[in-house]
């Protein structure tokens, strides 16, 4: 017979159990309550104590790599500003009022500054100091060939212009010709980089190390190649980050050839607002010729009728009036040109400008008023201007018309006269062809 469960014998191992459990479940004292509460608030503070110092340690070392990060940068900051541009020496020449350089010898002239930048005029250039800057210098070729030499500096600004061309440097080599009575631009760049800016190039053309920029004003042609670079560019020929523009004809062997038209020009939209009242011709402060140099031919045209051409052809100032004139013949405006030209001779007959109008007139003449008329004009020219800037070119357009409309005797006296004087013009290859003929 089996035993009620409840008669069961309690064994010793049972008891313990029995007391374990009992013991387990007994209420803890206030005293055992008051220990354990101390216990778990001690942990709490002590955790929180050790969050702040870890937390200022990671703040502290994020500022310290920032510092790090920032000195070179705040180095160039607060350092001691750099020196202010001055002209440190003038070989060769003199330095004139209005900044003009006259040169004492057949070397051509040379300027030296402070901090490192020359450039050197060859023999025979018309060319000036336009403006001393603090940070740099503005330099102007009117006819003529230079070489510039300008010491790599970002916080530095240089400029040079050329004829109606702007070109912006920071630190470069290169070459430049303005030749205003072929109206013929020309840079080769041997180290960094610059930019161009002017008529027929519109906004601008940035060009690399070992590219060379020809423009031909008369044919509205800008052409491109690639020369042998004195030095590949450098750290500081190129901002950091900034990506080189693709080359201008890409894979291709022959000089690429940038038509006028399809280059894109400045964007209308970057132009200021119009006056609402049309007054009498009074550009902005910078004055046409920086329209002109930036290409805006369009915007100079416009100005001018709004303010109404008899107006402006009184009252514009001869700079002005050069620019009119020189705009009117891109866009083949010949009787704007004209009047632009004699308004010029009118009113400021004691100018070069003057001078300069007569060849120019010629140049339109050529276009309307027939071979006869531009020769008459050109032997005006060098009868008082025989060694002006626009000599050469009167004397080979005379050579050049007398063999088109059947003198080729005379055109063959003329380009041994043009060979005397200007045995490498631009009209040489012509004259010696001439004088080959029987």
């Amino acid at each position: 017979m089996r035993t009620p469960p409840d008669e069961q014998p309690v064994t010793p191992a049972l008891s313990a159990l029995v007391d374990l459990q009992r013991d387990a479940a007994k209420p803890r004292s206030a005293t055992e309550l008051d220990r354990g509460l101390a216990t778990v608030r001690a942990r709490v503070a002590a955790d929180r104590s050790r969050r702040p110092i870890l937390v200022r340690g990671v703040v502290l070392g994020l500022a310290m790599g920032l510092v790090a990060l920032a000195a070179p940068r705040l180095w160039r900051a607060v350092r001691a500003p750099a020196a202010t541009v001055a002209v440190q020496r003038i070989d060769g020449g003199a330095l004139l009022d209005g900044g003009y350089l006259a040169q004492s010898g057949s070397g051509g002239v040379e300027v030296t500054f402070n901090e490192g930048t020359h450039f050197k005029l060859a023999a025979g250039t018309r060319g000036r100091l336009r403006e001393l800057r603090r940070d740099g210098a503005a330099l102007s070729i009117e006819n003529g060939a230079a070489s510039f030499q300008v010491t790599p500096d970002p916080s530095r600004r240089w400029s040079v212009e050329a004829g109606p061309f702007l070109i912006t440097v920071k630190g470069t080599v290169f070459d430049v010709t303005w030749d205003p009575a072929t109206e013929r631009f020309d840079l080769t760049l041997r180290r960094g980089r610059v930019q161009v800016s002017g008529p027929v190039v519109g906004g601008g053309i940035t060009l690399n190390a070992g590219q060379h920029l020809a423009v031909r004003l008369p044919l509205a042609e800008t052409i491109i190649t690639e020369t042998a670079n004195e030095q590949s560019a450098g750290p500081d020929d190129k901002p950091a980050g900034e990506a080189a523009p693709p080359p201008v004809n890409p894979g291709a062997s022959t000089p690429g050839r940038v038509p006028a038209a399809k280059r894109p020009g400045p964007r209308a939209a970057a132009e200021p607002a119009a006056p609402s009242t049309p007054t009498a011709k009074q550009p902005d402060a910078r004055g046409w010729q920086a329209w002109l140099a930036a290409g805006q031919w369009d915007r100079i045209l416009r100005d001018a009728e709004r303010a109404g051409i008899p107006a402006t052809l009184e009252q514009a100032s001869s700079e002005d009036l050069f620019a009119l004139a020189d705009v009117a013949r891109y866009r083949h405006r010949a009787e704007l040109a004209r009047s632009a030209l004699l308004a010029q001779r009118r009113r400021f007959p004691s100018s070069p400008r003057a001078l300069d109008a007569i060849f120019l007139l010629g140049r339109v003449a050529e276009v309307g008023d027939g071979a006869a008329r531009a020769t008459a004009l050109y032997d005006e020219y060098l009868a008082r201007a025989p060694y002006g800037p626009y000599a050469g070119e009167a004397l080979g357009r005379k050579m050049i018309l007398s063999n088109e409309h059947g003198q080729p005797t005379q055109a063959r006296t003329i380009a041994r006269q043009y060979l005397l004087r200007f045995p490498s013009g631009s009209y040489a290859a012509a004259a010696r062809a001439l004088t080959r003929e029987p």
